[in-house]
């Protein structure tokens, strides 16, 4: 018997080992047979997100990486500083797959009428092992794209735009009436401004640098504040008082950052209080800590009073919270505007073997803000 093309594929896998380094390699691996309600894509375009890199690389110093070869193609071995092994104790040993995100074509369907109807179809999934040439998956996981849509145009379906479309969300359920978001130019940054620019929202957008400041504005972004400008703190507080934008979602994680925020909001808020207090505005201020661009400490400078938040936030959880009508109707719209604000722009196209090269290592692990790849595993 003739065995089906998509019976095994090379799956990108990342170890850490007992010794304290991080091994990344290609497996091949046998891709399940789909059951009833199960499809098997052909994956053709997954986006490298900070989330990815997080499992990728964990902790490892990857200015000591060295590539050996093993039957299925490079093997990368770098070294975990002894101080943050403890990170990434719990996953010793497990080769893990790597990948949240994609698109690709059916290529095989399970028995049930919903399955077999995708046969052929491009379709973005949420489903983990990305980096991978195959995936069995169920059809909760699909989003079928409209006709003439390439897997590259889907493959950022679900992390960003979910994630952009959440804080407006996140934002009205908790009785704020207007945004601040970090890292702005980024591909999610850009999606959050459009968004708000279209739904009428206050957004407060602050980049790193006039360049970044120049994108945004030429997308029609109302206000952008650079925090390397002398005259960031008083440019924030002025934008806070003009949107009375009381929650931000933070991109950086680490630094001066979240906590200057924290203080601009509080001295927006003084501005127009009636009475003083020793206790700090009435004003509650959150800050939601989102990704981590900046792993280092957050610094706070308790200058901010006492009504104040500092959390994290994840986007499995809050669509969890809010149920998956709610959640279907988010993805309703990002299929609707797949091509417009939702559409993602790549830095380069990978293959798994490029993606194993240490060059290309250093340039994805930059997390460089406009700077996003796409690891085509059917390349090569």
């Amino acid at each position: 018997m003739t065995a089906t093309p998509w019976a095994t594929g090379l799956q990108l896998q990342s170890l850490v080992t007992p010794e304290g380094t991080l091994q990344l390699s290609l497996a091949r691996v046998e891709t399940p047979a789909p059951g009833a309600d199960e499809v098997v894509v052909r994956v053709e375009a997954s986006p490298i997100n900070p989330s990815d890199l997080g499992l990728l690389l964990g902790p490892a110093d990857m200015s000591t990486a060295r590539v050996t070869a093993d039957s299925e193609g490079p093997v990368v071995t770098a070294d975990i500083p002894e101080r943050l092994m403890r990170m990434v104790t719990a996953r010793v040993g497990e080769s893990m797959p790597v990948g949240n995100e994609g698109a690709g074509v059916v290529v095989a369907a399970g028995s049930s009428p919903e399955a077999q109807a995708l046969l052929g179809r491009t379709v973005a999934v949420l489903g983990g092992a990305m980096y991978g040439q195959y995936r069995t998956l169920p059809l909760a996981s699909c989003m079928v794209l409209p006709e003439g849509t390439t897997p590259t145009e889907g493959a950022s379906c679900f992390v960003n735009p979910l994630t952009a479309l959440s804080f407006p969300e996140t934002m009205k359920r908790e009785g704020f009436t207007a945004l601040i978001h970090t890292a702005a130019a980024s591909n999610l940054g850009q999606m959050l401004n459009k968004i708000c620019l279209k739904d009428g929202i206050g957004l407060v957008n602050i980049v790193r640098n006039e360049e970044q400041a120049a994108l945004l504005r030429g997308q029609g972004a109302k206000i952008v504040v650079n925090s390397s400008a002398p005259t960031f703190m008083d440019d924030l507080v002025a934008a806070i008082v003009e949107t009375g934008a009381y929650l931000a979602f933070d991109a950086i994680g680490g630094g001066r950052l979240a906590g200057q925020i924290l203080t601009a909001m509080e001295i927006a808020a003084n501005k127009t209080a009636k009475v003083y207090s020793r206790y700090g505005s009435s004003q509650m201020k959150q800050v939601y800590v989102y990704g981590g661009l900046d792993t280092g400490p957050t610094e706070l400078n308790r200058a901010f009073g006492m009504m104040w938040g500092l959390n994290g936030w994840l986007l499995t959880p809050f669509l969890m919270k809010i149920g998956p009508v709610e959640t279907q109707r988010l993805r309703d719209r990002v299929v609707a505007e797949l091509k417009t604000t939702f559409a993602s722009h790549y830095t380069a196209e990978l293959s798994l073997a490029q993606v194993l090269d240490p060059e290309v290592i250093a340039a994805y692990n930059r997390k460089a803000t406009g700077e996003k790849f796409l690891i085509n595993p059917a390349k090569g």
